[in-house]
């Protein structure tokens, strides 16, 4: 029986480790062809290993060189599926922010799916639509934490990018939406637990803002992301989507 992504193709931004390396498994045992892109070429190399026999290829692309991401869209031409997953967490007050933090949060959170987004959408367009998924957070998107100003605010910036862009665009063809998750167990989350002075007790307080009372697996995050790119979800757009465990009530 053909996947419910069969015949269509999908690019996505860091698609080298967590939540985008399973967005593009999922995608791809759902019978996409998926272009996955990355900064680290080694992430990308295990990828390829992990996909070895699903229609997946990868390439090298930094999101924040505005000129590869052009020559990127170029070359790949228009896609039934945009998932701009690339992003960064910033921990800490604005007391603790630097203007240089500050910059690169929404330069990597929101900028780079604006750059890539205005690149990719008359393609999508030209070739009768699309869907746009974008990767927000619980975060910024319906609540505060504390020592997440940038990252909230960048985040709250996605959820607005995405309702615009959805109603600017409702009328031909493209859908736009994005996924708020909660505390997703991912090599990011483990490198910011590692750098705790006590990272047992950081693990052991990211899962107790969790009312479920553990944290999220990527892959079923990414049963979201299939259900948002996917035809089953054709009268949504400019929602955002919370999958949180219970974060946001």
């Amino acid at each position: 029986m053909a996947g419910r992504l069969a015949g269509k193709t999908a690019l996505v931004t860091a698609a080298g480790q967590g939540m985008g390396r399973a967005g593009v498994l999922a995608f791809a045992r759902e019978g996409a062809r998926v272009i996955a892109t990355d900064v680290k070429p080694d992430l990308l190399k295990s990828l390829r290993d992990a996909a070895a026999t699903m229609p997946v290829s990868t390439r090298v692309l930094d999101v924040l060189d505005d000129r590869a991401v052009q020559a990127c869209v170029e070359e790949v031409g228009a896609v039934d599926i945009l998932f701009n997953c690339a992003g960064y967490v910033h921990q800490g007050t604005i007391l603790d922010c630097r203007v240089e933090d500050w910059d690169y949060s929404f330069d990597l959170n929101v900028r780079s799916m604006f750059v890539m987004t205005k690149a990719m959408l008359p393609k999508m367009i030209a070739a009768g639509g699309g869907v746009i998924l974008n990767m927000a957070s619980v975060l910024g998107a319906q609540k505060a934490a504390p020592n997440r100003l940038a990252y909230a605010a960048s985040k709250a910036a996605v959820a607005g990018f995405t309702r615009a862009l959805a109603i600017d665009h409702v009328k031909q063809g493209i859908r736009v939406n994005c996924v708020c998750p909660g505390t997703v167990d991912t090599p990011s989350l483990e490198e910011r637990i590692q750098a705790f002075a006590d990272p047992v007790q950081a693990r052991k307080d990211f899962i107790a803002r969790q009312p479920m009372g553990r944290l999220a697996t990527a892959e079923e995050i990414a049963e979201t992301f299939v259900y948002l790119v996917s035809d089953e979800s054709s009268f949504m757009t400019g929602q955002a989507i919370f999958v949180d465990g219970g974060m946001s009530l």
